[in-house]
């Protein structure tokens, strides 16, 4: 995703009236609560003031504060934090009102709830003392309005002056094709527009409450750009786990109401049936359509049904490039970067265009979840309507290879204020040769070499299954694309041979040990040796670290626990490898990472988040935050189910009449039972008992496979 906005200034700068140029703001101990295209961001204490705090819609802060006080008193947080993706409550005392003994007396229960366009804050106070209280709570509200864009990079501006609506107890912000309306029920009793201010005079008598509800509404010009998913069309089974590590089953249950709530739909869908959905990258500041991020949450979560894959793959495919265009990097064929409502504008060095094409791998990534879609049971009417796009996907890696001297994908920032590296990892410093310096491009990235793999595969045999030419030499393509892979990217260190990260520019290995091995896996590209010694690469204590997989070898110079993608530990690239370990036959390796991230899960509240720091467990028994880091996370939280199919060994081949599965590592966390799987249409069942007894209950229409 794109991440070069985290570049920071080590001081304030000014850049013009009423806007200041910062650090980005911080967000580990954030409380989030979201609704895509919705979210709110406040402090553990509830209180909207300051940094990334804010209720947000549609790429747009609405409100940059929403803070509650007592006057001539002190508000005391006791407890606060989520009660669901949408919701929270915060619990406060007031302190030094109403006291007889030590004890307080006079509470504050602030609940909130976030849906699309609308955010909804209730202030009950309750007197618990023996007397009669009387006090002057006051509400503060105001908004800067600022793209998203702006809040991460730290940048403040100027607060939006509010302005009183005939409504008694409203006020009414616009600017920019936004309107923000707060209502408060009942009106309070004095209203201070200028200020941003109401004010309530609370007399409480013993045992009484009072409360006040706010609602704030935000609406753009012209509508959201990527709608709200309806609340009961969920593309996809809720599955239950119940096992012996509560972890798992925690963890596993509040991915899935995280996915929930960043469900997003295309408007573009044809106007009869449902809309397609899709998953937003990730809150606070992802909240948006992401092909690489959209495609790896869809694929891990096929295990519950094929309707999120449907509806991204559709979604994509409507915004599939047709001409080429270098500002916007579009390509005939190409699978598109990220989609914003309006254009990317960081300083002088970075500008990126609404619909931005700067990828290399989200378009073989669609190529393979479109076949395994297929193999999971999506219909084959469906399938075939969308073999179109696949062909033109397919074309287009074959047209950058054969553009590339060395015969692999490659990419290049043409434009000098694009992404520089557009893989996954994209900050600018993400790939690096062994001493530390940068690699320069165009860059061949090892994992992106395994997509292209799997995917003219992937595409060889839906091309065939489906009567439509082309399958052999496809198949002869990925051949050579593994031969050349051999001779060009292996490479030796004291540890033995391993593929290094990427070739550069001028086709030299770029020799870091990094978690793309994981990545590598599982995908056909390697053989059975090859594949041995990655899986003993990723056990090492410099990749796995205790609480998932390093994406930088700690033995690297330039290894940053703290760096995006030099040393931090992203739950999704964890997963992945889990997964590969598991297909390449080294569940044991597979076992240690996914034990590692059940660890990490409870350090953060079974939310796990984009990526957390790469310390290890040696240093401490809980992973560190990054504190900059996107939480809830479309693929950090789909991680879980992949987690869940890897230790299952489950897999599907819905054309072929078959359903196998291969319990690995799930006998750790046995005895296990997972409801609400879902295959070629029809709900599957797993119990794996204490003695690794395994019980399947699958559609009859399909062969079951076991070990």
């Amino acid at each position: 995703m794109d991440i070069t906005t985290t570049s920071q200034t080590s001081d304030p700068v000014a850049v013009g009236p009423g806007v200041v140029q910062g650090l980005q703001p911080f967000v580990h101990d954030a409380v989030v609560s979201v609704c895509a295209p919705s979210l709110v961001v406040s402090h553990p204490d509830g209180q909207l003031d300051g940094g990334a705090d804010g209720f947000y819609h549609g790429d747009t802060r609405a409100l940059a504060r929403l803070t509650v006080a007592v006057e001539s008193s002190t508000l005391a947080p006791v407890s606060g934090g989520l009660e669901g993706a949408d919701q929270a409550g915060f619990r406060a005392v007031v302190r030094g009102l109403g006291e007889v003994t030590a004890d307080p007396v006079v509470a504050l229960h602030r609940r909130r709830t976030v849906s699309s366009g609308r955010l909804e804050e209730t202030f009950e106070v309750t007197n618990h003392s023996t007397q009669h209280v009387g006090f002057r709570l006051t509400v503060r509200a105001s908004t800067d309005l600022a793209p998203i864009e702006q809040v991460k990079s730290g940048r403040l501006l100027a607060d939006v002056p509010a302005e009183a609506q005939a409504e008694a107890g409203a006020l009414f912000w616009s600017h920019g094709g936004l309107a923000v309306r707060l209502l408060s029920t009942p009106a309070p009793d004095e209203l201070d527009a200028p200020a941003g201010q109401l004010s309530y005079e609370i007399q409480l008598a013993p045992g009484q409450s009072r409360s006040a509800r706010l609602s704030a509404t935000a609406t753009h010009d012209n509508g959201d750009h990527f709608p709200a998913a309806p609340a009961n069309q969920v593309p996809w089974s809720t599955p239950v786990l119940r096992s012996a590590d509560r972890r798992f089953d925690r963890w596993l249950a509040q991915s899935v109401a995280d996915l929930e709530r960043l469900r997003l739909t295309d408007p573009q869908s044809p106007q009869t049936g449902w809309p397609d959905q899709f998953l937003a990258a990730g809150a606070p500041w992802y909240l948006t359509l992401f092909g690489r991020d959209a495609i790896w949450a869809a694929r891990m979560l096929l295990p519950l049904g094929t309707d999120l894959a449907a509806g991204t793959l559709r979604t994509l495919a409507r915004r599939q490039g047709t001409v080429t265009d270098p500002t916007a990097e579009e390509q005939p064929g190409k699978i598109l970067h990220e989609v914003r409502r309006g254009a990317l504008q960081i300083a002088d060095r970075l500008t990126l265009p609404p619909i931005y094409y700067g990828t290399v791998d989200a378009t073989p990534l669609w190529i393979t979840l479109l076949y395994d879609a297929w193999r999971w049971g999506l219909d084959a009417q469906e399938v075939e309507r969308l073999l179109p796009h696949a062909e033109s996907a397919l074309a287009w890696m074959r047209d950058q290879t054969l553009a590339d001297t060395n015969g692999f994908l490659t990419y290049v920032d043409h434009t000098g204020r694009g992404l520089v590296n557009q893989g996954w990892k994209d900050s600018d410093d993400a790939i690096r040769h062994r001493d530390g310096h940068s690699a320069t491009a165009p860059i061949a990235l090892c994992e992106v070499q395994a997509y292209a793999y799997e995917a003219a595969l992937g595409g060889a045999a839906l091309l065939r299954a489906f009567g439509r030419p082309g399958a052999d030499e496809w198949e002869t393509w990925a051949e050579r694309l593994a031969d050349r892979f051999r001779d060009h990217f292996w490479v030796t260190d004291g540890h033995g041979p391993y593929p290094a990260v990427a070739l550069d520019g001028d086709g030299r290995p770029v020799e870091s040990v990094t978690s793309g091995f994981g990545h590598l896996l599982g995908t056909g590209l390697l053989n059975t040796e090859e594949s041995a010694l990655l899986a003993a690469r990723i056990a090492g204590p410099d990749l796995d670290a205790g609480h998932g997989l390093r994406t930088l070898s700690s033995n690297a110079v330039g290894f940053n626990p703290y760096g995006y993608h030099v040393g931090s530990i992203w739950p999704h690239d964890t997963a992945i490898a889990v997964h590969g370990l598991v297909k390449a036959g080294f569940p044991g390796a597979a076992a240690s990472l996914a034990a590692g991230l059940l660890t990490a899960s409870t350090a953060f509240d079974a939310r796990l988040p984009e990526l957390f720091a790469g310390h290890g467990s040696q240093q401490s028994p809980y992973p560190a935050p990054y504190p900059a880091s996107c939480r809830p996370q479309a693929w950090a939280a789909a991680s879980a189910i992949l987690v869940l199919q890897a230790a299952l060994g489950l897999d599907a081949d819905v054309p072929g009449g078959t359903v196998s599965i291969a319990p690995n590592f799930a006998s750790t966390y046995a005895p296990l039972t997972v409801k609400g799987l879902h295959v070629g249409g029809d709900q599957v069942d797993v119990t794996v008992t204490a003695d690794g007894t395994v019980d399947i209950n699958a559609p009859e229409k399909l062969t079951v496979i076991t070990p």
